[in-house]
This record gives C-alpha cells, sequence and structure tokens, in this order.
C-alpha cells in the first residue's frame, strides 16, 4: 500500500479553512445544489409576491427580483463546485440575485432569516419525497393484494413460534402482510401532515415587525398550515424525527416478511420460487438458484433502519433552538432512508407479481400435518359436550401417540382417540371414521373459520375488498397531495407575472 500522507494543521487562516471545507462545507454545498436549490427558489418567489401584496417593496423593486429570479440560472449552479467565495449556496444564490437585480435584491430579505427559510426548505424536500416513499407503497400494497386474491384457496400451514401451528391460506398471509403495511402508510401520511406545515414568518425565532402574512406563504408553498409559534418553527426537530421512526418502523415491519420469504424459498420449505429475473447462479454450483434480490432487500432494509436511528442520534440532545446547521448533516440520512424504504417497496413488488407457489406441496403439507386437531378438540367439545380442556387433553395425549408410531396425521386413528377418551374421561367417543376425517381435514378447517379476520375465502374476499377501498382512497390522497402542490407552482407563476411591469 502507498504510504498516506500525516494530517496536517491547515496553514490557510482565512475562511474557509481548508479542513473545515473539505469535511463540512464542501459535502452540505453539494447536497444543497442537487437537493435543496428548487425549494429554495420556490420560496424566493412565494416571498417576492407575498411581500409584494403586502405592500412591503414597489412594484419597481418587485419587477426587478422577479426578472432577477426568472434570469437565474439554476443549471449552472447544480453544476457547480464549491470554491468556498460563498459560505454556502444561501449566499451564492444572493450574490447572483444580487448581480441581476441590484440593490432592489437586498429587499427579498424583508421579514424573514436563514432559520425560518432552512426549515421551510427541509419540509419542503421532505415533503416530495415522502410522497414518493407513498407512492411505492401503495405500488407495493397493489400488488400485494392481487396476490391475496389468487391465493385465497391455497392452504398452508400458519407458524408460531416457528412451530406448525394451524391451516390458513396463503391468501389470509399476505392480506396480513397488507394490514401491515397499510398501517405503515398510514404512519407515513401523518408524518406527512405533520412535516407539510410552515415555517415563513418566524423569522430568527421571534416573527417579525414588518406586516407579513404567514398564511399567504403556506398557501404559495402548498403548506397545509403553520407551525404557528415562532420558536417552535426554527427549533421543533420532531417532524424528521417522526418520519425517521415512522421509516425504521416500516423497515423492521417489512423485514420480517423478506425473512419468511428467504425461508420458504428453501429446497426444505419448498413454498416458492422466485423468477428468474431475480436470481443469480452460482460460480461453481451449476445447480443453485441464489434469490438474491430478496437477501438484497433485507440488507437494505437494516440499512434503512442504520440510517434512521443515525437521525435520530443526531437529534438526541440537540439544544432547544436554531438547528439548521446540524440539519445540514442530518437530513442526507433521513433522505436516504426513504430513498431506500421506496426502491424495496418497488423491488419487492415486482418479485411478488413473478412469485411462482407450489400449492400442491403447501396443502400436501397442511394435510399430513397435525395443525389440524385445534378443530378436533373443538368438535370433540361440540360433539362430546365435553369441556375444552377435557378436549384438549384427549387430543393431546392421541397426537402423542400417534408421533410414536411417526410423524404423520394418519396415525391418528379412531382406535388412538378412544384409547386416550378411556384414560382421560373414561369412556369411547362417539365418533366415527367420517367425523375423524372431517375434523382433521385442512381445508373444512379453513372453511369453518368465518369470523371476522379468519381464513375462510370468503371471509379473506371481504377483507381484501377492504383494504382494495383502503387502497384507493390513499391513492386519492396522494393525487391531492400532488395536485395541491401544482396548482399552488401555478398560482405561483400567474403571480409572477403580474409583477413585471
Amino acid at each position: 500500500m502507498p504510504n498516506q500522507a500525516a494530517p496536517a494543521l491547515d496553514q490557510n487562516h482565512a475562511f474557509p479553512g481548508k479542513t473545515y471545507a473539505e469535511v463540512v462545507l464542501s459535502p452540505a454545498y453539494d447536497h444543497a445544489k442537487e437537493q435543496l436549490l428548487s425549494p429554495m427558489l420556490d420560496i424566493h418567489r412565494a416571498h417576492l409576491i407575498m411581500l409584494r401584496e403586502q405592500l412591503l417593496i414597489d412594484e419597481q423593486d418587485a419587477d426587478a427580483i422577479g426578472r432577477a429570479l426568472q434570469a437565474l440560472d439554476a443549471e449552472r449552479l447544480r453544476t457547480a463546485s464549491y470554491t468556498g467565495e460563498f459560505e454556502d449556496l444561501f449566499f451564492e444564490v444572493e450574490q447572483e440575485l444580487h448581480l441581476l437585480a441590484g440593490e432592489a435584491a437586498g429587499n427579498l430579505h424583508i421579514g424573514r432569516s436563514r432559520n425560518d427559510m432552512g426549515i421551510a426548505i427541509y419540509r419542503l424536500t421532505l415533503r416530495e419525497k415522502l410522497l414518493h416513499t407513498l407512492e411505492s407503497a401503495l405500488f407495493l400494497e397493489e400488488h400485494l393484494l392481487q396476490f391475496a386474491r389468487s391465493h385465497v384457496d391455497t392452504i398452508m400451514i400458519g407458524y408460531t413460534h416457528t412451530q406448525q401451528a394451524q391451516p390458513t391460506t396463503l391468501g389470509h398471509y399476505t392480506a396480513a402482510v397488507s394490514d401491515s403495511l397499510s398501517r405503515d402508510i398510514r404512519r407515513l401520511q401523518n408524518a406527512y401532515a405533520n412535516c407539510n406545515r410552515s415555517s415563513m414568518g418566524a423569522a430568527a425565532l421571534t416573527t417579525s415587525g414588518f406586516p407579513l402574512n404567514r398564511q399567504r406563504m403556506a398557501e404559495l408553498l402548498a403548506f397545509d398550515g403553520l407551525i404557528e409559534n415562532a420558536y417552535d418553527a426554527v427549533s421543533g426537530a420532531d417532524y424528521v424525527g417522526e418520519i425517521a421512526t415512522v421509516v425504521q418502523l416500516a423497515a423492521i415491519n417489512l423485514g420480517r416478511f423478506i425473512q419468511e420469504l428467504l425461508l420458504w424459498s428453501t429446497q426444505e420449505f419448498a413454498v416458492l420460487q422466485v423468477a428468474a429475473p431475480y436470481v443469480q447462479i452460482s460460480s461453481i454450483m451449476p445447480q443453485k438458484r441464489n434469490p438474491v434480490s430478496i437477501e438484497h432487500m433485507r440488507s437494505l432494509l437494516s440499512s434503512c433502519v442504520g440510517l434512521t436511528q443515525t437521525v435520530l442520534s443526531m437529534i438526541h440532545n440537540t439544544p432547544f433552538g436554531d438547528i439548521v446547521d446540524t440539519e445540514d448533516d442530518m437530513q442526507p440520512y433521513a433522505w436516504k432512508s426513504l430513498a431506500v424504504l421506496s426502491s424495496v417497496y418497488r423491488l419487492l413488488a415486482n418479485v411478488i407479481a413473478t412469485l411462482s407457489i407450489n400449492k400442491e406441496a403447501l396443502e400436501a403439507r397442511a394435510e399430513a400435518s397435525f395443525s389440524t386437531v385445534t378443530e378436533l378438540a373443538d368438535t370433540l367439545v361440540r360433539e362430546e359436550k365435553l369441556s375444552f380442556r377435557t378436549a384438549h387433553h384427549i387430543v393431546s395425549a392421541s397426537v402423542r401417540k400417534a408421533l410414536a408410531n411417526g410423524n404423520d396425521k394418519r396415525f391418528l386413528t379412531l382406535g388412538v382417540l378412544n384409547e386416550s377418551a378411556l384414560e382421560v374421561i373414561g369412556r369411547k367417543l362417539s365418533f366415527n371414521e367420517e367425523k375423524l376425517a372431517l375434523a382433521l381435514n385442512a381445508k373444512h378447517f379453513v372453511q369453518v373459520r368465518t369470523l371476522i379476520g379468519g381464513p375462510n375465502a370468503k371471509e379473506v374476499e371481504r377483507a381484501l375488498n377492504g383494504q382494495t377501498q383502503r387502497l384507493n382512497d390513499d391513492n386519492a390522497w396522494l393525487t391531492d397531495k400532488r395536485r395541491a402542490i401544482r396548482a399552488a407552482q401555478e398560482d405561483v407563476a400567474r403571480e409572477l407575472q403580474k409583477l413585471f411591469l
């Protein structure tokens, strides 16, 4: 390895220090030009309109500033590199506007601060990323529901404590995953509601002596309302903390499902086969079909949890005051966590849509297993008028006897059941072979569970209809939010045209 140069103290005593620029200012500049420039310019335009409507600047200044904003070369700024000539992108944009509009540009900063403006920029940025993630989540939910509908009759064993528990269906299981995802969607929507509030007009932390119109600023930027207390507007970090928490929980929830998909794709479980576009081969073992796409999703979701934990750790013990400088370092972790979650949602939707399911093996496994014996105990309660605990003892003893002969439900015969009944209640049962076969049948087990939330096919269909309606409502919510943002942008464009003399 080549020798690395030993660290040395900066020799330049003027701002910015070389190491400070390398470690902090240059990365922050790069993030700002890529992510924050557009919302910064949106705020400039909205603030200009509000100032003119409030008669805080005259027509000539409004015209000059408006034309400068129109002429600003945003694409050049997006490809620029940090030079240290300006502290950050905000001051570089301010200088560009001064060059284009002259002294009038200085009035664009009437009644505002880097504090309220910075928080608004971050909220606008996160708002868009939340909507993108929500769109991906809804895309996944749509494909989960399609998959569930196609498997309402696919019998399988459900597991508790990683042990065979009771028969259910793949549709019932997938509907549970979809319900869990829908709660994550609801939490993301709630996080959006708390994020989509305007800090503008809070200025540094005490508002302004100028007669600003905070509500008009919120309207022009498509915020749903104000962060009313000015101190809270510039110091509260819970909006990004809430997003990080919601994303973390969503990643953890989805990771549990991903882990099961990996197990189910093994030859031992033999539940499913991942489609060719989403598997990779081995360099040495010709038989391998590695479900690497699912493995990547598992690791990406773990990285998502780590990114969100970084956000929460960075907020911890931050003083209750202006935290914009801290957010320069923190926000990219929130952005990336949302991007990772969104990408996994989209990839998983495609994997789910192309899975092959071994229906015959699943049903055969359920029929051969002892997972149906809960229904046998229930039947003894109904037919023999026994307490459930007594029925449980009889069936438990019968299962032990059957297991001694082999791990197959066929060994749980009427003779074994009556032998156990004699031991527990001192008499044989009035059961016959037909009743026993029905009580041990996996399809029958599923069919009789018609309660709300059960695996009966009609009940699962009813639940999926409700989930589909919820999905439609959530898609409408997403459309409405994007429509509101577009409408505000169009309103700003119209109002800017009015400013030109």
